[in-house]
């Protein structure tokens, strides 16, 4: 029976050698995770964990593309293609210089409208699933977390896939972001710019929005830098009706998600305890930690 390879460093760096002809022995590497990120000169070269993440890798390249000629700042392809070698998809992207401050809500928001200003792309966008994930995540987590827990999730899952079709919402449907956070915006000496574009699909526009309503209610973003989104955007999701049911999904994923660190991880128990006994005592206000 064949052993899978660890993903590691070395390895990233023998398949970068491979991408780039023996050229990337001198890359700098930037991050190591799903992807190894490296910097090499005037790009960045991420390589995936395997080959199972190239459709991913495919995916964000055409949404740079397009978003390249609907004119939206956002990071940039610097080659249209992914490769796939000795079975990890690589990527090129062209670097960015270092950000001039940290991106905050107001910077956020006028990317978003951007972004929710845009027709359909002349390919397809999937709709924004939050809630795939969870099945496996609590699989992972096996006896680590309580079966009841468990199974409290899976229900809150289902009853929000049965509430999700109708919904009217108040934005027309189309492309999103799909992780609509600070930390996915650049501050670049020209102005901020959207990364991290995986997420990138087509479906209600209030999934961005609930995002941030959820960031001031859970992780304590202050009162005034969520009105400072509103303002900037022009809208606050939580006068709609269907705020509940898309906010319900996104932390019913949040909690799920936890909770496969939770084996042999002290610190995420105690995180998904938390989470999981404020869902169920139906209190909005419980303090979330980031994780």
């Amino acid at each position: 029976m064949a052993t899978s390879v660890a993903f590691t460093e070395d390895l990233a760096r023998e398949v970068l050698a491979a991408a780039t002809d023996g050229t990337g022995g001198a890359a700098e590497l930037l991050s190591l995770g799903e992807n190894a990120v490296f910097a090499l000169d005037g790009t960045v070269v991420r390589v995936g964990r395997d080959a199972q993440l190239l459709p991913r890798a495919e995916h964000e390249l055409r949404v740079a593309t397009w978003l390249e000629s609907e004119g939206v700042p956002a990071v940039r392809a610097a080659e249209p293609e992914a490769r796939l070698v000795g079975g990890h998809p690589v990527t090129f992207w062209q670097r960015l210089p270092a950000a001039v401050r940290p991106a905050g809500p107001a910077d956020l928001a006028g990317l978003l409208r951007l972004v929710h200003a845009l027709p359909e792309p002349p390919f397809a966008l999937p709709p924004r699933e939050l809630l795939g994930g969870i099945e496996r995540w609590l699989r992972l987590a096996g006896d680590a977390v309580p079966r009841e827990d468990a199974a409290f999730l899976r229900a809150r899952r289902d009853d929000i896939l049965a509430a999700l079709p109708g919904l009217v919402p108040h934005l027309p449907p189309g492309p999103l972001h799909g992780d609509a956070l600070p930390r996915n915006v650049h501050i670049t000496p020209q102005g901020p710019l959207l990364v991290d574009l995986e997420t990138f699909s087509s479906d209600l526009r209030e999934h961005d929005l609930v995002v941030m309503a959820l960031s001031r209610d859970r992780y304590g973003l202050p009162a005034a830098e969520y009105e400072s989104f509103c303002a900037g955007y022009g809208w606050d999701v939580r006068e709609w009706e269907g705020c509940a049911v898309l906010r319900g999904a996104r932390e019913t994923a949040s909690c799920a998600w936890v909770s496969q660190h939770a084996p042999g991880n002290p610190a995420a128990l105690s995180e998904f305890r938390r989470r999981v006994a404020s869902l169920r005592a139906s209190d909005p206000a419980v303090r979330w930690h980031p994780f």
